[in-house]
């Protein structure tokens, strides 16, 4: 039993007359509302997770990419693949994906 429903229930008993079977509705209706109102809530974005999540964000070289070398992106370590090239602490844009190696080109 939810904090709602006991109030309702309490009031109830301390209300006398229609206004306790009002309450005792409303507080029903209450507490079936709340989840699905945040049911609904939680669901209006697609949770954006994965590899395909981090396409168009712009990156840091951790070890030079010429054409292969790492970027770091979000605390991690990702094999990337620049065909430009790119040294150490430059600035470089997730382009796609291919198997677990990051595309990228350098960043405007």
């Amino acid at each position: 039993m939810t904090f709602w429903i006991a109030l309702g229930l309490v009031l109830f008993h301390v209300v006398e007359g229609w206004w306790a079977l009002v309450l005792l509705v409303g507080t029903g209706l209450f507490e079936i509302s709340t989840p699905v109102y945040w049911l609904r809530r939680s669901q209006r974005r697609r949770a954006q997770v994965g590899a395909e999540a981090m396409f168009g964000e712009v990156v840091e070289v951790a070890r030079e990419c010429r054409p292969t070398g790492a970027v770091r992106i979000r605390g991690e370590l990702w094999k990337a693949h620049c065909p430009e090239g790119a040294s150490p602490g430059e600035r470089v844009r997730v382009t796609g994906l291919d198997g677990l190696t990051l595309e990228v080109e350098r960043a405007a």
